[in-house]
């Protein structure tokens, strides 16, 4: 018999179309990651990634504003370390008076219901370009973990809503929510960077924030440094594993884990989130940002179809929150 049931009934117009979609999505569901600068009235593009920047506090604060104007709630924040300051311990991370502790404070003074969430991790800070101290050829984890600590709570002095630790060291979670719970910040939570994956798409992210491992024959005395992060950061071709750590991230006190990259990792996210009990965030990463622009400036796709499109499929793969460059621009079409 010719089928009863005909799909395309559902199909036929945009309102019925509304009706029975499964997933949707609001200026809510994003959280913008920003680069944050020293000076004033600095505003710097970032080559690789067009039209995002690199901004002085003052002009983020400002960008903030419009951002919880337009729906999003959350921002990720980066900040650009001046060489002078780094070295192999990342001391600058925990400076009171530090780039990142002044633009928490300073986003919180100006809007504070926007949720602000710093990055933890040494890369920034570290004149080898890695995510922890180095010794013996390798990043020592346990050390590391110690300068995570110190670091987040100084985060939380500042004013910061949750932490988002991003360094992969074993152990982490735990020693940050046990930190954070003795300095007394009990209510400020953790997003885990729990499936952080050794991507080649975080190039321009690394521009921006000039965070690339370095060739060692650059500094005075040579040192034996890992040429990449592969040692702490996932192998993308596993996924029971990606399982494991966000599950371990839980039992040591994450609030919400993360997986990164977004679109080429969609079956991670859908692993994920049927395993964990708590929020999952995904990281829409530079490069596939910077792709979509790239392909888009060509004409070789229409930009704002294709960014909605994969938008919405990290949101229907499973993500409770989708950190995103696109963020401002999807909630301008959003709220139309």
């Amino acid at each position: 018999m010719f089928p009863l049931q005909r799909g395309r009934r559902l199909r036929v117009n945009e309102s019925i179309r509304s009706l029975v979609r499964e997933t949707t999505l609001s200026p809510s569901d994003f959280m913008f990651p920003m680069f944050i600068a020293e000076g004033e009235n600095v505003k710097i593009e970032i080559p690789s990634m067009p039209g995002i920047f690199r901004r002085s506090i003052d002009l983020t604060v400002e960008e903030v504003k419009e951002l919880f104007a337009l729906g999003i709630h959350a921002v990720n924040i980066y900040v650009k370390v001046d060489e002078s300051l780094k070295d192999n311990t990342g001391k600058e991370a925990w400076n009171p008076n530090g780039l990142m502790q002044r633009a928490i404070k300073a986003i919180k003074a100006a809007c504070p219901e926007m949720i602000v969430m710093p990055d933890v991790a040494l890369d920034p800070y570290s004149i080898f370009g890695h995510d922890g101290i180095i010794a013996n050829g390798d990043v020592e984890n346990d050390a590391t973990n110690e300068a995570l600590v110190k670091m987040a709570v100084s985060h939380a002095q500042a004013g910061a809503d949750f932490v988002a630790p991003s360094d992969m060291m074993d152990g982490r979670v735990l020693r940050l929510r046990q930190g954070l719970d003795a300095a007394g910040f009990q209510n400020v939570g953790i997003m885990s960077y729990s499936a952080k994956y050794a991507s080649a798409f975080y190039g321009p992210f690394r521009d921006a924030l000039d965070s690339a491992p370095k060739d060692t024959m650059t500094h005075t005395e040579p040192v034996e440094v890992p040429k990449d992060k592969k040692t702490y950061q996932m192998d993308y071709a596993n996924r029971i594993e990606a399982i494991k750590e966000a599950l371990m991230d839980v039992e040591e006190g994450a609030d919400m884990v993360m997986v990164k990259p977004g679109i080429a990792y969609l079956d991670i996210v859908r692993e994920v989130k049927n395993a964990v009990n708590v929020p999952v965030t995904v990281f829409q990463v530079s490069g596939e940002y910077a792709m979509i622009k790239a392909a888009a400036e060509r004409g070789w796709l229409d930009h704002d179809q294709i960014m909605m499109e994969q938008l919405m499929c990290i949101k229907r793969a499973g993500a409770s929150l989708i950190s995103t460059y696109f963020a401002k621009e999807a909630a301008i079409i959003l709220n139309k």
